[in-house]
């Protein structure tokens, strides 16, 4: 719940971590409207409201609408006014980093260096506010490939910001550390930050996470098993930058087929936690050990590896936590082949989430032991259990749409819907966007995936007013972005 002086991009960033972003859409653009009647378009006050809708749209995976939202914001010529000046500035850079986003890396660059030159002439070169967009083309310059390029502009903004005793020191050194990977040279990416307090350090590792995903896998790996020799070196193989660290580098390790690497790291963590006695934390590492020994060929490994957890789970007396570590249990006795043992922990699944408070979770257990059932062809029992299971569960959520799928299946009296997928996150989608339409504006919405990209046909029933016509538009866009985090990520 919202108070009353939550501010409106304040309530459109709580309607988005409740997965409502058409929600948090309408709100901004409420917002964009009633500032551009009250002040005018093109005013300071209307930029500042579109480069706030422009960070909604960001995290909501909308990248293009972001841009045009930046865009807009910074439209207008230069102020004069020394604080307006800063405020276009910070919307032209924010425009730079969303083109990069968008993979428009040849804009981002353009951008980029004429905000450079904006801000040299209005900061000088040696000013922290230079540095900003320094760092911002370095990493488009590694994103095209030109280490050395962007080895040149990462060394000047680390210094920059160091001689400043600035704290965003702690991003460009994750940039740095990447750019040093990249060049290919034998030169450790974390050396000379003795100076630097533990809190700079940190954050400079949890930056290397987080930019992980867009690293290059070819180097990757390398880069996290740097960074967790330099934690335990600085802060110790106990603490929790460290584990970080380890838990992200098993995640790389299957993806990159280093089952043994992986199964090393997720051991280094759960030993970690063991020392600390952090029980609850344990359970979910011996959960993902348990599928990493699976995955390596160590099945049995794998299987005592849950046994553990579930007994973990009991001393914790969480009914979530156990329901969890049962679902899972039985999935992978299933796939042993041990159907009794595995029917049995997937049944207590169900009884514990049914006594716990998470219905996402008891949608999961469901599916979970409908699906088993199916699967050994008791479709009857299947049909009543996967029904429950979806009653619950939200449908974008991709347990529901393989939920979904196999339930189309039952009712055609098959004992598997695996390759229905397709067709039901299509019909998902369809769903999701005519629930957020008026009624009686479409007459058909027609939706199929290629190449793993919602392609979508609309039909009008009628004649939309232009409020009708952007809002369709929006629905259809935040469907995409949704679908496509939630259940065509890898």
């Amino acid at each position: 719940m919202t108070s009353p002086s939550t501010s409106p991009v304040e309530m459109a960033f709580a309607l988005l971590r409740e997965g409502r972003a058409v929600d948090a859409q309408e709100v901004m653009l409420r917002e964009v409207r009633a500032v551009e009647a009250r002040h005018g378009r093109g005013s300071p006050e209307w930029a500042a409201v579109q480069c706030d809708y422009g960070h909604v749209l960001l995290n909501s995976d909308q990248m293009d609408q972001a841009v045009e939202c930046y865009r807009a914001a910074c439209s207008g010529p230069p102020p004069a006014d020394p604080e307006a000046r800063k405020d276009h500035l910070t919307y032209r850079l924010n425009l730079g980093m969303a083109l990069q986003l968008a993979g428009r890396l040849d804009d981002a660059e353009t951008e980029l260096r004429h905000n450079l030159q904006e801000r040299q002439g209005f900061y000088g070169r040696e000013h922290p506010g230079y540095a900003f967009a320094l760092e911002a083309l370095a990493d488009v310059l590694l994103r095209s490939g030109r280490t050395q390029e962007a080895r040149e502009a990462i060394e000047e903004t680390v210094g920059n910001f160091w001689r400043n005793g600035h704290e965003k020191v702690a991003g460009a050194l994750a940039v740095r550390a990447e750019v040093v990977k990249a060049e290919g040279i034998h030169e450790s990416p974390f050396t000379g930050l003795e100076p630097l307090p533990d809190e700079i350090i940190m954050r400079m590792a949890g930056t290397v996470l987080n930019r992980v995903d867009q690293t290059d896998p070819r180097f990757g790996m390398a880069l996290l098993r740097d960074l967790v020799t330099a934690l335990e070196a600085r802060l110790g193989p106990d603490h929790q930058a460290t584990l970080n660290a380890l838990s992200v580098l098993a995640n790389l390790g299957r993806d990159a087929g280093d089952q043994a690497g992986r199964v090393d790291a997720i051991r280094r963590v759960l030993a970690a936690y063991d020392r600390q006695g952090r029980l609850e934390e344990s359970v979910g590492t011996l959960m993902g050990l348990a599928l990493a020994l699976a995955e390596a060929g160590d099945q049995d490994g794998g299987l005592r590896a849950y046994q553990d957890a579930r007994e973990r789970a009991d001393r914790l007396g969480s009914l979530e936590l156990t329901s969890q570590v049962l679902r899972n249990w039985g999935l992978a006795l299933a796939e042993a082949e041990r159907f009794g043992e595995a029917e049995q922990r997937l049944r207590e699944a169900v009884a514990y989430a049914r006594r716990g408070a998470d219905h996402e979770l008891l949608g999961r257990a469901h599916i979970a032991l409908g699906l088993f059932l199916q699967h050994r062809d008791r479709l009857d029992e299947a049909r009543q259990v996967v029904e429950a299971g979806l009653a619950v569960m939200d449908p974008a959520h991709p347990d529901a749409i393989v939920g979904r799928s196999h339930l189309g299946a039952i009712h055609q009296g098959q004992s598997c819907g695996c390759g229905t997928i397709g067709d039901t996150l299509g019909a998902a989608f369809r769903e999701f966007v005519l629930a957020r339409l008026p009624a009686g504006l479409l007459s058909d919405l027609d939706v199929t995936i290629s190449d793993g990209e919602f392609k979508v046909e609309v039909q009008l029933d009628r004649e939309p007013s232009p409020e009708e016509l952007e809002h369709l538009n929006r629905v259809v866009n935040s469907a995409t972005a949704e679908f496509r985090r939630r259940v065509l990520a890898p």
